[in-house]
């Protein structure tokens, strides 16, 4: 089992930043990649951006390219997201993820079900 433990959401104006952290603990030796989700109201859950823990290769959903950044820290088992230009469409519930699973077409990580391992989600609020 892997535990997953979210930080970093709050309130923040349009054009502000954001560092949400997730902490994983657990058997996350195994990790393969880590990702964040969001959902807001009403909503389907949706990809955002995932990382090869191992690699550090990356991908971002478009709505996210360039003003997102993935990062991790291996000694700390921890994954960032750092979001800048924040909009009030980015407003939601921020979910980390995590796999021990290996997949050849990495494209499938942008799927929900590719992932066993979920956060408790953190609230991210952007006003207008």
């Amino acid at each position: 089992q892997v535990q997953l433990v979210e930080s970093g959401g709050g309130l923040v104006q349009a054009g502000g930043s954001l560092r949400l952290s997730c902490a994983a603990s657990g058997r996350s030796l195994g990790t393969t990649y880590m990702a964040w989700f969001r959902q807001a109201p009403g909503k389907e859950r949706e990809f955002v951006t995932f990382i090869n823990w191992r690699y550090d290769s990356t991908y971002y959903a478009d709505s996210v390219k360039g003003r997102f950044t993935i990062s991790r820290d291996n000694a700390k088992n921890t994954v960032y997201l750092q979001m800048v230009s924040l909009k009030p469409e980015d407003t939601a519930v921020y979910y980390c993820a995590a796999t021990t699973t290996y997949m050849s077409n990495r494209r499938a990580y942008v799927n929900t079900d590719a992932y066993g391992f979920w956060g408790q989600g953190t609230q991210v609020t952007v006003s207008s």
